[in-house]
């Protein structure tokens, strides 16, 4: 006998997503459109620095959306934000990158700043298209955060920062950043505090603007400081409590980061399909043939996976709940899924995948980047692992 749920009963679970996230999903996906898909191709070959891209964007709401609504923002969710990012790098990462990167330059002012600091640091935001970015990666500090070389040292009221930074996005064209140094060397992550530091700041230098196989419309810059001198109110938090707000604003950013891959991985299935329909090969289109319709089918079942996983993960920080692990999942799943995707994506397309003419190409050098920026593949699975095996009772 068939088992047929009560349909009166409410579980408290759904897949509805209201006519408000909707409508802010299909501007999004309008925006990515009829803005950046125009501009993707130039951008990324002449590597420029989307500002009026940008500009756009921020005309219409498009950036900083967690902003909270005291402080003149939309106080949007990270489950909405998550679905603002996947429709924008839908468009292109590298351009998206650029506009969603305000949420991890913000995201330690909003978790751990105090009301004075939220006050001067993100209002400003909302009035005009300020960039800012998140410093923590070094030169030979990238997944061990416990290498960070530099240094804040207290004098007086007052730190004096030195040291440099590396793969920081948005660096060159960003108004301040958040610099990750340490305050006490002998205590490794633990002595690790944060600060905000103006890029006008004497001292300040971007040193180097890096040349990128992938996401080449996003600034990706090196950037030293040299005795930089800062107020020590522009720090967050206390002394040593620098490595706890890194991986609080990681574990938030990293639902929007995996749905970044999937939007990128659901353009390049979109081509796919199309290009399947129209290219006959043998006298019939290659869509009838199990070789390419098996591949296609699997990108399919892999893109609405790796979405379900960011939308869970994006509803327990919403929630208030730690989600480390199931960020992690997210990240790691989504980013080595849009790899694969784009690859078989540029197989469907055959020579033709592989030639700059069709998108697909761009679109396999933009995913490269999702397994190795906010954490590494590998560094996902390591804190999966641990989550697994050394739970915590949080």
């Amino acid at each position: 006998m068939a088992v047929v749920a009560d349909q009166s009963v409410t579980t408290g679970l759904s897949f509805n997503l209201t006519d408000e996230q909707k409508a802010l999903r299909g501007l999004a996906r309008e925006f990515a459109e009829k803005e950046i898909r125009p501009k993707a191709a130039e951008y990324d070959e002449h590597q420029t620095h989307p500002a009026d891209v940008v500009a756009k964007a921020h005309e219409i709401g498009l950036m900083n959306p967690h902003v909270p609504e005291e402080f003149g923002g939309l106080g949007l969710s990270v489950l909405e934000g998550v679905l603002v990012g996947e429709e924008l790098s839908w468009g292109c990462a590298g351009i998206a990158v650029s506009i969603v990167a305000n949420s991890l330059g913000s995201a330690p002012v909003m978790i751990a700043g105090t009301e004075e600091q939220k006050r001067q640091w993100l209002p400003p935001l909302l009035e005009e298209p300020i960039l800012c970015s998140f410093g923590l990666t070094e030169p030979n500090a990238g997944s061990d955060v416990s290498g960070i070389q530099t240094t804040a040292i207290r004098k007086g009221d007052e730190y004096v920062i030195n040291g440099s930074k590396m793969f920081i996005t948005n660096a060159g064209h960003a108004s301040w950043l958040i610099v990750f140094a340490s305050t006490d060397k002998s205590k490794g992550h633990r002595g690790l505090s944060a600060f905000i530091v103006p890029t006008d700041a004497p001292g300040v230098t971007v040193e180097k603007h890096l040349d990128k196989m992938g996401q080449r419309a996003t600034d990706t810059s090196a950037i030293a400081f040299q005795d930089v001198t800062v107020p020590a109110s522009n720090r967050l938090g206390e002394e040593g409590e620098g490595f706890k707000i890194a991986m609080m604003t990681l574990d938030g950013t990293r639902p929007g980061t995996a749905a970044g891959a999937v939007g990128v991985a659901q353009a390049a299935y979109d081509h796919s399909v199309v290009y399947a329909k129209e290219r006959v090969q043998f006298g019939q289109p290659i869509a009838v043939n199990q070789g390419v319709n098996f591949m296609v089918a699997d990108m399919a079942t892999e893109i609405e996976a790796a979405r379900l996983l960011c939308w869970q993960a994006a509803w327990l920080v919403d929630q208030g709940k730690r989600a480390t692990l199931q960020s992690s999942f997210a990240k790691r799943f989504a980013a080595d899924m849009v790899m694969k995707v784009t690859t078989d994506a540029v197989q469907v397309f055959g020579g033709y995948g592989y030639i700059k003419e069709y998108p697909v190409e761009k679109l396999m050098r933009d995913a490269k980047l999702f397994q190795i920026y906010e954490g590494t593949s590998q560094i996902q699975r390591l804190v999966i692992a641990r989550e697994i095996f050394l739970p915590r009772d949080d």
